[in-house]
């Protein structure tokens, strides 16, 4: 009974820090780690993930504690698993203090990993880089800035899940920022997370729109929303190609393209089922799963390409 007990509170602490969506962080700052050739720290890498992992982790948490005070997550009760919130407040299960004091754990082991990077790079740019991305973060859902609530989330959600954690990546390797390389490799995870957000954010827009919350959803409406997710992915992939002309990415990058029949399906159900949120399920989860295919196939690009 015991064995049950503490894998039931395991499977809660990882639904309420949204673990399986780490991915989103980990793979592009992975990527812009690797892209930093002949210039790989262990030892910097080893804190820069710490530092990535505690925010993005901060920032999931502190996001569940601001849907719930303004009201967005009491409006539909039922656990999606995808969008919608983690709702262990809305079941009663975890408390709102809970979050957020969870989410300042987070965001102290993500400032002590960068005070250790100042130290190891011997420069304070880093601190000052990383506050203005921890600001960014923790003021998403949240005053004073509350950006996800007045349409300014999904730029922000670019910033942070692009050039932040690729750009960042390739600064702690090789002390280089801003880095144009860096910059339109860090594109195509931009967009794709940003995909991941806005097909979240469909099933979601009638309880947003209760609370006053207003998302480049509720201007296009869903009915309309498939497009944007549409442009969204082709500049995604535009990226790519980008990267590849530049010179910046081998051609091996083209087999990424394989996976925008996940794209497709997932549009296809945006399209035909806007208000159907057992339906959205699968296109969030066929979101997902492109960000993560791609991300990992322009990751062994860069593995596999310079041992050819």
């Amino acid at each position: 009974m015991a064995y049950i007990e503490i894998f039931d509170s395991f499977k809660k602490f990882v639904r309420a820090l949204r673990l399986p969506f780490i991915s989103a962080s980990i793979l592009p700052f992975v990527f812009g780690s690797l892209i930093a050739k002949g210039h790989f720290h262990t030892f910097n890498f080893i804190l820069g993930m710490i530092c990535v992992t505690s925010t993005h982790l901060s920032g999931n948490l502190i996001n569940d504690y601001a849907d719930s005070v303004s009201g967005a997550d009491w409006q539909d009760k039922h656990f999606y698993n995808f969008f919608g919130g983690s709702k262990l407040i809305q079941e009663n299960v975890l408390t709102e203090n809970f979050y957020l004091k969870a989410a300042k754990i987070f965001s102290y082991m993500g400032v002590l990993s960068v005070i250790a990077l100042a130290l190891v790079l011997k420069s304070a740019v880093i601190i000052l880089l990383y506050l203005i991305i921890l600001i960014l973060a923790l003021t998403y859902s949240k005053s004073p800035f509350r950006f996800s609530y007045n349409r300014f989330g999904e730029v922000i959600i670019f910033l942070l899940f692009g050039p932040a954690v690729v750009m960042g990546g390739y600064f702690i390797q090789t002390k280089v920022f801003p880095s144009a390389e860096s910059f339109v490799l860090s594109l195509p995870f931009g967009f794709l997370t940003t995909a991941i957000l806005f097909a979240n954010e469909i099933p979601d827009c009638s309880e947003d729109l209760k609370v006053g919350k207003h998302t480049l959803v509720s201007l296009a409406g869903p009915e309309r929303s498939y497009i944007i997710y549409y442009i969204l992915i082709f500049l995604a992939f535009f990226s790519i190609s980008l990267g590849v002309i530049f010179g910046y990415l081998t051609p091996m990058a083209f087999f990424s393209f394989a996976f925008i029949v996940l794209a497709l399906k997932s549009t296809y159900i945006l399209k035909r089922h806007p208000r159907d949120k057992t339906k959205l399920v699968e296109s969030s989860k066929l979101t997902i799963m492109l960000h993560g295919l791609v991300s990992v196939s322009l990751i062994l690009t860069e593995v596999i390409w310079p041992v050819l």
